[in-house]
C-alpha cells in the first residue's frame, strides 16, 4: 500500500471526521446555554418562544416608526431586511439608503406578512438548533441528570376494554396509540424532548434529561390520556377570532383568557399535522366545558377505520359507539343540529364539523375533505380511546443535574490524566516514536468522538470508561508494533526494512487481540442494555479507530521519516 494512498486516505477521514465533529463542537462551545434550553424544549415551547419574539421586534418596530425614529437598524434587524427589500421590489419602488423602523415597515404589504417573517426566522433558528442537536454526542442521564422510566403494559386493563382475551396484534397496537398519547403529552408539560423506544416484553423505556422532579413527570406518565367530543361554542369562536384577526399573533398561552369567555366553557387549541408531523395551530375554538351535557367520553368508541365516501370519493373516518355511547350521541346531535361539535385529545380539537342532523344508530362518519393521511391520523386519535391500555411504572430512576455535573468533571479528570500518564511513558520510553505514538492516539480519539457524534449516541459514565479503555489499548498496539521493530533493527536491518517488517509480523498479532475485544463488545451491545450496551458500543468503536490510527498513521509517519526524510536511524527507545 502506497504513502500517497494511506495519506488520502486518512486525509478523507480526517475531513469527514471534523464534519461529524463539527455539531458536537459547535453545540457545546458556541451555541449559548439559553438558545440550548430553548432547543431541547418541547414544540410547544419553540412555537410559543417564536411568537413571542416575533411580537416583541414587531411592536418595536411599529412603536419606533410612531415615534419618527430614524435610527438606522440594518444590523439589528438584518434579518428581515431581504423580505423588505423584495416588498420594495416588487411594488417597483426604490429601496432606503437608511433602514429605519418606518423604512422597514414600508417594505411589507401588512404587519401580518411581518409577523409572519419574524416568526419564521426565529422559528427556523431553534430549529436548526434542534436539527444540530440530533447530530452530537448526548449526554446520558448519569451526566446531565433527569428521569428514566420503564413502564410495562397491563394486558388484563385492555381485555377488560375489550370484554375478551387480547390478541398479542391488539396489545401491540395499543402500545403504540400509548405511546403517541404520551407523546403529544409530553408537549403541554414543557418537558424537553424524550426518548421513547419500545423494549421487548410489552416495555417502554423513556428517558427525560434535564428533570429530575418525579411528580412533575408522572403527571403525564400516568393516565391513558382523554379524548372526548365537545359541543363548538360558535358564537364566542366567532369573537375570538375577531379579536385574533384585530390583535395579530394572538395566543391565550401568552395573553390569558379573553373577558368574553361565558362561563362553562374554555378555549382548545385547533390543530393539524404539518408535513413533518408537528401538531400546527390552525385556530382556537370554544368548547362547552361539562361533558355529561354538552359532550361524549371517547371511551365509548368501539372501532374506527378510514374509508371513502360513496358519492366524492374523498375519505372519511367512520366509528362505532357502544349501546350507551350510541344513546348519548343521539342526544347530543339531536340537540345541536346546525352547531359544531369538536374531536378533543388531551386538550386539542383534532376535528371540528357542523353537526347536520342527528345520528341515532352509532355509526358516525366523519367527512371534511380530509386527505388519506389526515384521516389516517383521525382513525389513530379515535382508535386510541378504543383500545386504552395501562401503562405500570416498574422501575423509575432520577438523577440530580448536580450529580451528573460531578461526574462529568470526573469522567473528564479520568482521561485527561490517563492519557497525560500516557503520553508521559510512551514519551520517556519511545523518545520520537512514542511521539508518533501520541499523535496516533490523539487522532485515535477525535476518529471516535466523530463516530459517535455522527450516529448520535448517548455518552455514559460507561461510555467514558470504555473510551479510557480504548486509550489503552490504542497504545498496547503502538507497543507492539514498536517492539517488533526493535527486535528486527536489533538484527542489523536497515530502519526502512525494519519498519516493514515489523509492521509485518505484528500485523495480525494486533488484528487477533483487537479482533476477539471486538467480537466480545458486539455481543455485549447486543445483548445487554443501558449502562453495559454503552459500554460495549463505545469500547468497538474505539478497537476499529484504534487499529486504524496504529496500522495507517503511524506506518504513515514511520515511513516518512525513512523514505521522505531520508533518516538512516531509528529512535525507538534508549539507545537507538
Amino acid at each position: 500500500m502506497s504513502k500517497r494512498f494511506r495519506f488520502l486516505t486518512i486525509l478523507v477521514f480526517a475531513v469527514v471526521a471534523g464534519v461529524f465533529l463539527y455539531p458536537t463542537v459547535n453545540w457545546y462551545f458556541f451555541v449559548p446555554q439559553n438558545m440550548k434550553q430553548l432547543a431541547a424544549g418541547s414544540r410547544i415551547q419553540v412555537r410559543d418562544y417564536a411568537q413571542a419574539q416575533a411580537r416583541q421586534e414587531l411592536e418595536y418596530l411599529r412603536q419606533a416608526a410612531a415615534g419618527g425614529e430614524d435610527a438606522d437598524l440594518s444590523e439589528k434587524m438584518a434579518h428581515i431586511i431581504p423580505e423588505s427589500k423584495r416588498g420594495y421590489r416588487d411594488s417597483d419602488r426604490p429601496t432606503p439608503e437608511v433602514w429605519t423602523a418606518k423604512a422597514i415597515l414600508s417594505g411589507f404589504f401588512a404587519e401580518k406578512d411581518l409577523y409572519e417573517v419574524l416568526e419564521t426566522y426565529h422559528r427556523s433558528e431553534l430549529l436548526r438548533l434542534k436539527a444540530m442537536k440530533g447530530r452530537i454526542v448526548e449526554l446520558g442521564l448519569d451526566l446531565s441528570g433527569g428521569v428514566s422510566v420503564t413502564l410495562e403494559a397491563d394486558r388484563s386493563s385492555l381485555e377488560t376494554r375489550l370484554g375478551r382475551p387480547a390478541t398479542d396484534d391488539e396489545l401491540s397496537e395499543a402500545i403504540d396509540l400509548a405511546i403517541e398519547i404520551l407523546t403529544n403529552r409530553i408537549d403541554q408539560f414543557g418537558v424537553t424532548e424524550p426518548q421513547i423506544r419500545r423494549e421487548d416484553d410489552n416495555r417502554v423505556s423513556i428517558e427525560i434529561p434535564g428533570d429530575d422532579d418525579p411528580d412533575r413527570v408522572n403527571a403525564f406518565l400516568m393516565g391513558r390520556g382523554s379524548l372526548n367530543f365537545h359541543i363548538v361554542d360558535d358564537e364566542a369562536t366567532q369573537q375570538l377570532s375577531e379579536l385574533r384577526a384585530r390583535q395579530t399573533g394572538w395566543n391565550p398561552n401568552i395573553d390569558g383568557v379573553p373577558e368574553f369567555l361565558p362561563a362553562g366553557t374554555k378555549i382548545v387549541e385547533y390543530v393539524s399535522r404539518d408535513v413533518y408531523g408537528v401538531d400546527r395551530t390552525e385556530s382556537w375554538i370554544v368548547v362547552k366545558e361539562d361533558i355529561q351535557e354538552f359532550g361524549l367520553d371517547g371511551s365509548h368508541i368501539i372501532e374506527a377505520q378510514v374509508s371513502r365516501s360513496q358519492i366524492t370519493n374523498q375519505p372519511t373516518v367512520n366509528f362505532v359507539l357502544d349501546p350507551e355511547g350510541s344513546e348519548i350521541f343521539a342526544r347530543l346531535t339531536r340537540e345541536n343540529v346546525n352547531k359544531s361539535m369538536a374531536v378533543v385529545m388531551d386538550n386539542k380539537a383534532r376535528s371540528y364539523a357542523v353537526i347536520r342532523e342527528e345520528i341515532p344508530t352509532g355509526n358516525v362518519q366523519i367527512s371534511g375533505g380530509y386527505t388519506v393521511e389526515e384521516a389516517n391520523d383521525l382513525a389513530k386519535v379515535l382508535r386510541t380511546a378504543a383500545l386504552p391500555v395501562d401503562l405500570n411504572v416498574i422501575n423509575q430512576t432520577s438523577v440530580g443535574a448536580s450529580l451528573g455535573k460531578e461526574a462529568i468533571r470526573m469522567g473528564l479528570t479520568s482521561i485527561a490524566v490517563g492519557f497525560a500518564l500516557v503520553i508521559v511513558f510512551m514519551l520517556f520510553y519511545y523518545q520520537l516514536a512514542g511521539l508518533i505514538a501520541v499523535l496516533a492516539l490523539v487522532l485515535n480519539l477525535v476518529f471516535l468522538t466523530a463516530l459517535l457524534s455522527a450516529f448520535n449516541l448517548t455518552l455514559t459514565l460507561t461510555s467514558i470508561a470504555g473510551i479510557i479503555l480504548t486509550v489503552g489499548m490504542a497504545v498496547d498496539a503502538n507497543v507492539i508494533i514498536y517492539e517488533r521493530i526493535k527486535e528486527e533493527y536489533r538484527l542489523g536491518k536497515s530502519a526502512r526494512a525494519s519498519i516493514e517488517t515489523g509492521f509485518q509480523k505484528a500485523f495480525w498479532t494486533v488484528m487477533d487481540a483487537n479482533i476477539t475485544t471486538f467480537i466480545a463488545a458486539v455481543f455485549l451491545s447486543q445483548l445487554g442494555t443501558g449502562p453495559i450496551q454503552g459500554f460495549a458500543i463505545t469500547l468497538a468503536v474505539g478497537i476499529v479507530c484504534s487499529m486504524f490510527t496504529a496500522l495507517f498513521v503511524s506506518r504513515l509517519i514511520l515511513d516518512v521519516g525513512t523514505d521522505v526524510l531520508k533518516r538512516k536511524k531509528l529512535r525507538i527507545g534508549w539507545g537507538k
